[in-house]
């Protein structure tokens, strides 16, 4: 980017979510506030042979908000991710805005794969000639973002992120981009996940990452607590509508924030391990910082990636005190995983949304179940009830296997 596109400011106009602790924003927002996890058990009857027998549903189910017509056709994922993002547009005011200066940036991890693995279910069982024909449109990992952009004809480009952990946040990083660049006057950006299912739990249980605390649902998430022994699935979509700062306010619309910078990298080091220094994750916090030409000092909360895993948690920790240095005694974190689990793809979207909120409202939600902290874990964590914030920049941090590092820098308008 040349420093011209680099100046050009990007505002957040519209957000919209649906999660294991609320069906929108603003019911997300005061489970957040008030401490409320969303974190059960699995009463299928498939679950009572895994290993994990708990996770994160959503709260409202999308045939509750959907025509059932038109979610028929829709992985689940698919369906969050309409939902959401419906409720994005329309806080933005449904923007009157060329088609062809619209674009979408929606991400998933896993993409489709409830839908993948029960149709093959139905090929094993009933044969080729009871395969749904939308099987392909369901499963494909663009197809979140394909449903959202043909839901508001957006013909800026359509785009789907896949970095694991990482995607929500990547995708905000790619739409702050197109409009930096020119390429659109708004976008829509997000991530969603629904994965919920016995192959990716069994999976992920047996690489050892998720918590088997199943006799205490609402105590398994505990990010930087000493007790922690890995990550609770939950699932859900968060979306936030980007525009130029030019546009919002030629349109009279109203501005939420801003999108000041966005830093990424990769650790190269280890296919699901962080890198135990967290050097990827330092270059990330250097880079967003010096995309939004801000020093660490001028930094007020971190949205904390924190999954409550043993490795991961103490990585993020030493690289925001190895970046922040002595400044971090003055920043406020916070882990909002023990609240809503980790929502893998939508993760970084969701979270990106609640660090909005906290900048914007100046108060942080408080992190779960952290009863006695980590030894190696040197920050000022909010628990218990939530704090007030002062004025300023806020950092939400998105890490995902594979090595990706994503480091979203928001600030109020």
């Amino acid at each position: 980017m040349n420093a011209t596109t680099q100046r050009k400011r990007v505002v957040v106009t519209g957000l919209g979510a649906t999660t294991p602790i609320g069906g929108d924003v603003a019911s997300t927002w005061a489970a957040l506030l008030a401490g409320k996890s969303g974190v059960g058990e699995l009463r299928e009857e498939w679950a009572a042979e895994l290993p994990v027998r708990i996770a994160a549903r959503v709260e409202v189910e999308p045939l509750d908000v959907l025509d059932r017509v038109e979610a028929r056709t829709l992985d689940r994922s698919q369906q969050f991710a309409i939902i959401a993002a419906r409720e994005a547009w329309a806080q933005a005011g449904k923007p009157d805005v060329e088609k062809e200066r619209l674009g979408v940036v929606f991400a998933s991890g896993i993409g489709g794969v409830t839908t993948l693995l029960n149709q093959y279910d139905v090929l094993r069982e009933k044969g080729p000639r009871r395969v749904s024909p939308h099987t392909v449109p369901m499963l494909m990992p663009n197809g979140p973002a394909a449903a959202v952009g043909l839901d508001l004809q957006a013909r800026a480009g359509v785009h789907t992120p896949v970095s694991a952990c990482a995607s929500g946040a990547e995708a905000i990083a790619y739409g702050l981009e197109m409009i930096r660049t020119g390429r659109a006057d708004v976008v829509v950006c997000g991530g969603t996940e629904a994965a919920i299912h016995p192959l990716p739990l069994a999976a992920f249980a047996a690489m050892r990452a998720m918590s088997t605390r199943n006799d205490e649902p609402l105590r398994a998430s505990r990010p930087y607590d000493k007790g922690r022994d890995g990550f609770i699935m939950g699932e859900g979509a968060g979306a936030v509508v980007l525009e130029s700062e030019e546009h919002a306010k030629a349109r009279g619309a109203t501005i939420l924030g801003e999108i000041a910078g966005a830093g990424i990298t990769s650790d190269g080091y280890h296919i699901a391990a962080p890198d135990p220094e967290g050097r990827g994750v330092v270059r990330a916090l250097r880079a967003a910082l010096e995309s939004a030409d801000l020093s660490p000092s001028d930094v007020t909360h971190i949205n904390a990636h924190a999954t409550s895993t043993p490795a991961g948690d103490v990585a993020e920790a030493k690289a925001i005190r190895e970046v922040f240095g002595a400044a971090a005694d003055t920043v406020v974190v916070t882990a909002p995983k023990s609240t809503f689990g980790h929502l893998l793809g939508a993760a970084g979207a969701v979270e990106a949304i609640a660090t909005l909120l906290s900048v914007t409202q100046h108060i942080v939600p408080p992190t779960l179940n952290l009863d006695d902290r980590d030894d190696d874990v040197d920050l000022d964590v909010v628990t218990v009830d939530p704090r007030p914030l002062r004025v300023g920049p806020a950092i939400s941090n998105a890490f995902g296997f594979g090595g990706h590092n994503v480091v979203l820098v928001i600030q109020p308008a």
